[in-house]
């Protein structure tokens, strides 16, 4: 991946007040620093840093341009604002293009697997980034992941990853980052379901109870009373 050049400009570390007007004048507050390097407080303009995350992603090399000179640089953080998402600080880090440098590279995935489109099952998505070891114009702005075949059960490592030309998995290649599974109803879906199933086929039965029994025995039985009378 080549590099982009960015106009960057030294400013002197300020409140939040300054750092607001700063944000408000089209700038971002950013910090440049590295191995051998002092840490330094500079701005670059928000419209161009936007420009280029959008068109060449967060790992791209980006040569910021001092007035001394173009520093080659990786994003190494990233701050946005809550609401509306836009970038409010950024950490350049100083790179040697001859070092490697580990960094994190978002998955992309393309397709809908089988056992979702076809049987119902539902994809988890377990990992959305892997940590790679690359030299920093061979760090992929992203990497993509094809689960078009998948049927339910049926999962993906790192070590199914696409091989890449200089770029080195750091993570356990067994580490899962996707997988189908089936939809299981919980306990209480369970019993509910059974509880319908069971109302629906249950055949109606007539119970009476004591005191029905005992109004229908007086309406089938004559009561008789007797008196007794004085001889005279």
């Amino acid at each position: 991946m080549k590099g982009i050049i960015l106009d960057a400009e030294l400013r002197t570390a300020g409140s939040k007040k300054s750092l607001a007007s700063l944000r408000k004048s089209g700038k971002i507050p950013a910090v440049f620093y590295g191995k051998n390097i002092e840490a330094e407080s500079i701005a670059v303009s928000s419209k161009a840093f936007i420009s280029i995350v959008e068109t060449s992603g967060a790992n791209a090399v980006v040569y910021l341009n001092f007035k001394d000179g173009k520093k080659p640089a990786i994003i190494k953080s990233l701050q946005r604002d809550v609401l509306s998402q836009n970038p409010i600080h950024v950490d350049f880090q100083a790179v040697s293009l001859k070092d490697k440098v580990e960094v994190f590279v978002p998955l992309h995935i393309e397709g809908v697997a089988d056992g979702v489109k076809n049987f119902g099952g539902v994809m988890e998505f377990i990992v959305r980034e892997v940590e790679v070891e690359a030299l920093p114009e061979d760090i992929p702005q992203k990497i993509s992941v094809d689960v078009g075949a998948l049927g339910i059960g049926d999962r993906i490592t790192i070590a199914d990853l696409p091989k890449m030309e200089g770029v080195k998995y750091l993570q356990d290649i067994s580490t899962l980052i996707v997988h189908v599974v089936a939809v299981t109803l919980t306990k209480e879906e369970k019993s509910s379901a059974g509880a319908e199933g069971e109302e629906a086929t249950q055949p109606e039965v007539i119970s009476k109870g004591k005191k029905d029994k005992e109004n229908e025995e007086s309406a089938v039985t004559t009561g008789t009373s007797s008196s007794s009378g004085t001889k005279k």
